[in-house]
């Protein structure tokens, strides 16, 4: 594995992030990168979306935001996260929630919040490796997870 490195999801990268595999089974837990994009076009400055880049290669994607007048677990949240399937377990989501993490720290955060639907195949274990813990859950029975700053 190269050095990873972060870059903002642009025109020259969405078509990449679009492109990024999943493994058998993930895909109830995830929509495309262009959903994501799509729905940050709302106020970009509280919004950050990043392709995680090894070498030459999009390997991830992240996107968070930041909304100081949101309620608690929506002020600083990490909405969506999507590894490569070959490159699961290397420890490029570490990475970009990492960063993500520094950026919350960077506006003055102490907490960074997420959400995820439970299943066999969902994303739990991978929060739960990262250091979230479970808080709660919204009205729709999704784990609301918390990482200390």
């Amino acid at each position: 594995m190269a050095e990873l490195r972060l870059e903002e999801l642009s025109a020259s990268n969405i078509s990449a992030a679009n492109a990024l595999t999943l493994k058998p089974g993930q895909e109830q837990f995830i929509t495309p990168v262009s959903y994501s994009a799509a729905a940050a076009v709302n106020d970009p400055s509280m919004t950050w979306q990043r392709v995680v880049i090894d070498g030459d290669e999009v390997v991830g994607f992240i996107m968070g935001s930041f909304d100081p007048d949101a309620d608690d677990e929506f002020r600083s949240i990490l909405w969506r996260i999507n590894v490569d399937a070959s490159d699961q377990g290397r420890g490029v989501g570490t990475f970009a929630v990492d960063a993500l993490a520094a950026e919350a720290r960077r506006r003055g955060h102490d907490k960074l919040f997420v959400i995820w639907e439970y299943g066999e195949l969902g994303p739990e274990t991978f929060f739960l490796r990262a250091g979230f813990s479970p808080v709660g859950e919204t009205q729709y029975g999704e784990a609301i997870g918390s990482l200390d700053l």
